[in-house]
């Protein structure tokens, strides 16, 4: 689940943030998503929640970094349904963050250790990317 610094700039100059009021909206949720990792790390019983929170707070911030939401989420939808085969690293990604959402929707309560790894590392390469993608507003 790779993404390199060359893969961000590509993305970085093609769909940079327009205004700051979508920055704002992404630092928020990042913020938060890291904040709902804490918590579940410190209450292992709902952890689970705090989890699937973390991941799609996450995932908004990567939508708000890229633009429109309303925009974004059915290209990650149409890929993820149609299993298309796609270069691109961010929509990958993103299509991977849906896909961890759903199995842990589906089997909440499945190794919180593993899980809580998994999801430090999506929100450390999320913060990378919303780093990268903030970083074109002036």
């Amino acid at each position: 689940m790779g993404i390199n610094g060359t893969d961000l700039k590509k993305w970085g100059n093609r769909l940079s943030m327009k205004n700051s009021y979508r920055k704002g909206w992404a630092t928020r949720y990042l913020r938060e998503s890291k904040a709902e990792l804490i918590a579940a790390k410190k209450t292992p019983y709902m952890a689970a929640g705090f989890i699937i929170e973390a991941l799609t707070k996450a995932q908004a911030a990567i939508y708000f970094s890229l633009g429109d939401p309303t925009f974004i989420v059915p290209i990650v939808n149409e890929t993820l349904y149609t299993k298309q085969n796609v270069d691109d690293p961010i929509l990958n990604f993103l299509v991977e963050i849906e896909k961890t959402l759903q199995q842990l929707a589906q089997n909440p309560t499945t190794e919180n250790e593993k899980t809580l790894e998994q999801v430090s590392d999506i929100i450390e390469y999320t913060s990378e990317i919303v780093e990268l993608l903030g970083s074109e507003i002036s």
